[in-house]
């Protein structure tokens, strides 16, 4: 596999500024992104696009993050996707567990470390 493709990110939040803000980081580091405010039809959102990271945040409508993200890890073809928990809770670390997560970060974020966690969750891809 060429070590050149973009890598996809996936982002699910309702807040448009840390979307925008995602988004903009993400594309610096030359990853293609996609943003839903809803975890609606989770399973299918992520089959749709198959991205390399899946950015969580904890509060969505529809269905909450950890009842998304386990879904995400019960299905056959999406469960190698890693997920990365994404809130401003005190408990993230629990909560990340809970939902069964790769790993988490806490809101508001530093963007190096952003960067440094989307590095170390897609730069090691071998597939």
């Amino acid at each position: 596999m060429n070590n050149n493709m973009q890598k996809k990110v996936f982002i699910f939040d309702d807040n448009l500024e840390i979307l925008e803000m995602c988004t903009e980081i993400l594309e610096d580091l030359g990853c293609e992104v996609k943003t839903s405010p809803t975890t609606n039809g989770i399973e299918d959102q992520v089959a749709d696009y198959m991205p390399d990271l899946i950015f969580m945040d904890n509060w969505l409508p529809d269905i909450s993050g950890i009842e998304a993200t386990r879904l995400l890890k019960a299905n056959d073809q999406l469960k190698d996707i890693p997920v990365v928990y994404f809130s401003a809770n005190s408990n993230i670390e629990e909560l990340a567990a809970e939902a069964g997560a790769n790993d988490y970060l806490a809101k508001p974020f530093d963007i190096d470390f952003f960067e440094t966690i989307v590095k170390k969750h897609t730069e090691s891809v071998a597939k």
